[in-house]
């Protein structure tokens, strides 16, 4: 197995990353042995002990399975989605040469995608997913025993409706470290994930006598759907390289905004300092309430994270935040950040919808921040996508060189600038002919969640490309594939 010693991955994060690639594709069949970890060492060059942590940790993710005395084999009795045709050619000479008695002298089996009736597989370029086969599954399992073994048997009551003291305790301290935040303990709220704050806030401030909410346009989808659920009036703020416009938002009738200023969604434009000047300036005029969507915070590549809003102005500003861009979506964990004179009734309304969050899940949350884990694997996940942003920044020099990418500073997802002249509908199209899944930039204008019709963006066709979770490889086919159906497009017009 050739791997990358230059490159921004460790050595064992390049070997997890091919064999559960081989797994997935099929390379690698259920119940197929694998080298013993001596022989896998000395083959590729590694310690011994980080071709063991890399078993352990694929065993622990249900990949594999080892039996006493008979070495370690590709789990049996799971089942894999394929989610990847391209498999290292080096995963293939480990173990995926037929023996003698699996494959006729001189006959060749094809490989997965070449055999007869295979559908090529789509390479998703969906924005917001992390890279999941990186979820830190042995660091999870080590939390959830210690909440085991430790936690109080007082704490499974059901009356923990802002959430565990310690989890509060935990993420009012992350916060302030991380993100230049001012909130206490008390002042925070723990929730099933970002959207389940989001209907919790939006329902509050509509009770309070709020009416209309500014959105960011082009902003994250759906927002408009919840926002008009909760009874409030949607007010379009447009969105330029500087993030919100706070003219345009001064100018409506809203009093209430919900920002994604540290990345905005999706266009990657950072809210400028000037403008959250005048956005906290806006709040405190009018009595207004800033809703934060820390979207993206934790993934900056050009600086150290920018300080939240609610640093600047914890009067005015409700910080949202959650673990599934961090660990996966699947962890449904978030918090809010909110003013005292909210606290009361966003309690009420938790323990009249929820009653919180399952609290072994808090207690575990808390001890992998606690430890030290989180912020290892934050730190990977970092060199992780900035690998990946590199090698679509160079894909799209490479195959698009007349194409501006931009939205890069932060984050796992940039915009592809489109020249003026394409419609992104036909460009969508296009590449789902070929196996490439994309969102034009008008997918995310307000209004479309409800009405579902996409209006073209002011800031002009452009594509959203999410590289979270897409390795190297696909980014690469991905982007070739793209170039072909723009190549098609203007080979048509």
């Amino acid at each position: 197995m050739s791997l990358d010693r230059s490159a921004g991955q460790t050595l064992g994060h390049q070997l997890q990353e091919h064999l559960r690639e081989a797994i997935r594709s099929g390379r690698l069949q259920p119940g197929e042995r694998l080298p013993s970890s001596r022989r896998l060492a000395q083959q590729l060059g590694l310690s011994r002990g980080l071709v063991v942590e890399t078993y352990e940790q694929l065993r622990a993710e249900g990949y594999l399975e080892a039996d006493t005395g008979s070495g370690t084999s590709v789990a049996s009795r799971a089942t894999f989605t394929a989610t990847s045709t391209a498999t290292s050619p080096a995963v293939s000479s480990i173990a995926s040469r037929p023996s003698p008695q699996q494959q006729p002298p001189g006959r060749r089996i094809p490989p997965h995608d070449e055999r007869p009736g295979r559908t090529p597989e789509l390479i998703d370029f969906e924005y917001g997913i992390p890279d999941l086969a990186s979820f830190p599954m042995s660091d999870w399992a080590w939390a959830l025993a210690d909440t085991a073994r430790t936690m109080p048997s007082a704490q499974l009551g059901d009356d923990l409706d802002a959430g565990s003291l310690r989890l509060r305790e935990v993420v009012t301290s992350y916060h302030r470290r991380l993100r230049a935040g001012c909130a206490a303990p008390d002042n925070a709220i723990i929730v099933g994930g970002f959207r389940h704050g989001l209907n919790i806030v939006l329902g509050a401030l509509a009770r309070r006598g709020i009416t209309h909410l500014g959105l960011e346009d082009p902003g994250p989808r759906e927002h408009d759907v919840i926002a008009g659920r909760a009874g409030l009036g949607v007010v379009a703020v447009p969105v330029d390289d500087h993030g919100l416009d706070v003219a345009r938002l001064r100018a409506s009738p809203a009093r209430a905004v919900l920002v994604t200023p540290a990345h905005q969604c999706p266009t990657g434009a950072l809210l400028s300092s000037q403008r959250r000047r005048d956005l906290v300036a806006w709040a405190q005029e009018v009595d207004g309430v800033i809703v934060e969507d820390d979207y993206d915070a934790e993934f900056r590549y050009d600086r150290q994270p920018v300080g939240s809003l609610q640093g600047l102005a914890p009067e005015h500003v409700i910080a949202l935040g959650s673990v599934s861009k961090t660990l996966a979506p699947a962890i449904k964990i978030g918090w809010m950040l909110v003013p005292p004179p909210l606290v009361t009734q966003l309690r009420q309304d938790m323990r009249l919808t929820s009653r919180g969050v399952p609290v072994l899940d808090q207690f575990a949350l808390a001890a992998l921040i606690e430890s030290g884990r989180f912020d290892r694997h934050l730190r990977r996940m970092r060199t992780l996508y900035a690998t990946r942003r590199a090698t679509l920044s160079a894909a799209v020099e490479a195959a698009l060189p007349k194409l501006r990418l931009t939205g890069l500073a932060a984050g796992c997802h940039a915009l592809l600038r489109l020249p003026d002249d394409l419609r992104e509908a036909a460009v969508v199209a296009a590449a789902q002919r070929r196996s490439v899944r994309v969102r034009g930039l008008s997918d995310y204008r307000v209004g479309v969640g409800s009405a579902g019709n996409a209006a073209a963006s002011p800031l002009g066709p452009a594509l959203v490309l999410g590289f979270g979770n897409v390795n190297e490889s696909r980014i690469r086919r991905g982007v070739d594939a793209l170039a072909k159906a723009l190549t098609e497009l203007n080979a048509t017009s």
